[in-house]
Formats: C-alpha cells, structure tokens, sequence
C-alpha cells in the first residue's frame, strides 16, 4: 500500500448535522478549483479477479467521519486505467471519495462487457475488498471514457440504484444510446473538437434523458477525445460538484453549477438546474449567484414542488425549414406561489451565433432568477438572450436556460431570432 498525498483533514462542519454524509468545509470557487481537496489519500493494487482484470483503489485515510461514496472508473476501447485515468484516482479521493479504477477483462471489451465489469468492480469494492469496511453501499456512481462511458450509461439502465452516472464522450459512432429509461442521474462532458465522440453524438444521448431525472452536459472548449485522459482542470472542476450533490447529497455544492458559475473553458453548459439528488433537500440551500446573473430579488422557494413529474417527451430536436432557431417552453415544477421553467433553444438548418428568446409572462407571473441567459423585461415581456458559452449553436443542435417564477405557472410559446 502507498501513501498518497498527505493533507490534513478538516473536522466535519456543524451544519453537517442535518446531512450525515457532508463531508469536509463549505466549498469555494478555489477549493473546487484546487488539484488537491482537505483530505489525505492512500492507494492499493488491486488484483485480477472478482469480474474484472484488477486495478488501483484510492480512499481518504481518515476513519473518524464513517463510510465514503464511491465511484468505479473504467477506461475507453484499448486502453489501460493506469496509462489514461489514474490522475483521477488521488485527485478524487482527496475530496473524499473511494475511487475504484479497473483494468478491463480484454483491452477489447465492448460496452456491454465494460458495463458488466464496472457493476462487479462495485460488487467487490462493497463486499469482499479489504476496503469495503470505508464504503457505503448505498452511496455508489460509474465513470467511464469513450467505450467506458457508453458502458458507464449502460450500466446505470441496468442497476437503477447507483446515484449518479458519468459519461466522458460516451460512446462510439453506431452506438447509439437511448436513455430514456435511466433513473439515474447522469452527468455528460464531451469535447469540442471531438471527432470520434461528436458533440451532436453527445446532443443525442442527452436529448433521450427523461425530464424527471436530473441530467447535465457540459462541452469542453478546444477538447478533443482524449483530453478526459490527461490531467484536466476543467473537467475536475465541473465533476467535484456532480459528485458531491448526488453522491453525498450535499447541496452545498449546487451553486457551482446551477447556474454555471464558472464558465471558463466551457464551450456549452445544459443541466436540470436545481439538480436535486433523490431523497435529498427538497431545494438547494440559497446562494450568492456569480457576477453574470442578476441577483434573485426573492430566494428560492423552500415548499416542495407536486409529486407529479414533469413530461418526459423531449422537446423537438429539428425546427422547421427556413427557421433560424425555435424555442420551446416546459414547467420543470410548481409550488404555492412560484415555478420553475425551462426553456430549449433549437438551431435551425444552419449555424445560430446568438439567440434571443421571447415570450409573454401570465398575469402576476415575474422572474426572479435566470441561468444560463441574460434576462431583461419589458412590461409583460420578458426576453433572455445568450451568454457567452451558449450562444453558438450547430445545425440542430440545442441548448436549454431555466429561471424561477412567481406567480402561476402557464404554457407560453416563446419565439427565438438570431442573432
């Protein structure tokens, strides 16, 4: 066993009582940011075995704030975890996480078998490892790159318990995910300039994740398909949030993505913004929104949304002929009082460099809070346009931006122009 990095511990925050799985201080947009999070790591091989070809387990050393969530991580079509996805391993844990990193049956292995290995990988980690002692079994997520993200998506339809899937460019031209199944949530992050994993490729796979699971994507600017298997700020950035909501339901980490507070490197962001883990909070606890979006002018509401879940047919993915861009509106959920909306812009045939949505508020409807767009309003107008990370868009390709209401929820019919 080798002693990873040795960073001390910081005792568990009082307002984790209310959590018992919050982990480590209230967080920051450097301590997200940083390559090292408050705890100090160890690693073990792991040997061939159990379903898998063994691999490499990192864990915090610290066994005073009881059992940890855990990821498995499985590397892309002939690749090794060891040459392409260790970096991760010390990285994650350090912000408490036990990190399961597997070497494949066969450097071969489609994504059914990859599916099947991550599952076994979760299976041991909880049962037979000499670490499953600092695991929580009910707190498990996959992660996988390329061929390994198809089978990281494939493995969530299959075990709906996990609590949240990752895919890094999941998948590979001809295999075509659906995902409207999944009840789990499921983050995607994709590269730019990836032309094995196209963004539209990634485009089709999130437009199948059903509206009443939360879901997000997130475009890398200038990544191409191997940069998730090298040393990667951005993505990090991004990922530690994810995993801290839904694997350790802490919401303290909801203001980093929701909206997006940092936007740098990020080409294009779409998520079910307030991304709620199941069981969880029933809101995110209020936070300072960052410079780019207005303060909200009342916080968000505290009274739980109605049980019933919001449509799950995805909006239309191709506007008719001729249209520069379309925009289609969804009540994401309701209270006494306020909603939550969304809205999906669509590029028409060719290339959008900037939008702008337009639609008419209800009687006594205002907005309070809008991310991913800049709003403004006129009367009984409201208009949002484009930030900088969403506002070009492919042919037919989609981005979305939500906001918080007051009043009734209606069904408006918002027009989009461009630019």
């Amino acid at each position: 066993m080798v002693l990873g990095l040795a960073v001390s511990a910081t005792p568990r925050d009082a307002a984790a009582a209310d959590n018992p799985y919050q982990r480590g201080p209230d967080p920051t947009p450097a301590s997200v940011a940083a390559t090292r999070g408050p705890f100090a790591t160890t690693q073990a091989t792991v040997p061939a075995g159990n379903g898998f070809n063994g691999g490499f387990v990192y864990y915090p050393t610290d066994t005073s704030l009881g059992t940890w969530g855990a990821v498995a991580i499985v590397p892309g079509y002939s690749a090794l975890f060891a040459n392409e996805e260790a970096w991760m391993g010390p990285w994650l844990a350090s912000f408490g996480f036990v990190v399961l990193g597997i070497e494949t049956n066969s450097r071969t292995d489609g994504a059914d078998a990859r599916a099947t290995q991550l599952l076994a990988a979760l299976d041991y980690l909880t049962r037979t490892s000499p670490v499953r002692t600092r695991v929580d079994p009910n707190r498990l997520s996959v992660m996988g790159h390329s061929a390994g993200g198809a089978g990281t998506l494939l493995a969530a339809l299959r075990r709906p318990s996990l609590k949240t899937a990752v895919g890094l460019a999941p998948g590979t031209p001809g295999n075509n995910l659906n995902m409207s199944t999944t009840q789990v949530p499921t983050l995607l992050l994709s590269g730019q300039n990836d032309g094995t994993v196209t963004p539209s490729y990634v485009q089709g796979i999130y437009n199948t994740l059903p509206a009443g699971v939360e879901h997000a994507w997130a475009e890398l600017a200038g990544n191409d398909h191997l940069s998730f298997t090298r040393s990667n700020p951005t993505e990090m950035r991004l990922l530690i949030p994810w995993l801290k909501i839904f694997l350790d339901n802490d919401t303290r980490y909801t203001q980093f993505l929701c909206p997006l507070a940092d936007s740098t490197g990020v080409s294009r962001y779409s998520s079910t913004c307030p991304l709620v883990p199941p069981g969880g909070p029933t809101t995110p606890p209020t936070t300072t929104p960052p410079p780019t979006t207005p303060p909200p002018t009342t916080p968000p509401p505290t009274t739980p949304p109605p049980t019933t879940p919001p449509p799950t047919t995805p909006p239309p993915t191709t506007p008719p002929a001729g249209t520069a861009c379309t925009a289609t509106y969804r009540t994401v959920g309701s209270w006494s009082g306020g909603f939550q909306g969304e809205v999906t812009v669509t590029a028409g045939s060719t290339a959008v460099n900037g939008w702008t949505a337009r639609w008419q508020l209800g009687g006594g409807q205002s907005i309070s809070q809008v991310w991913n767009g800049t709003l403004s309003t006129s009367g009984t107008t409201a208009t949002v346009r484009n930030v900088a990370y969403n506002g070009t868009l492919a042919p037919g390709t989609s981005t979305t931006f939500g906001f918080l209401g007051t009043g009734t929820p209606t069904s408006p019919s918002p027009t989009c122009t461009s630019p």
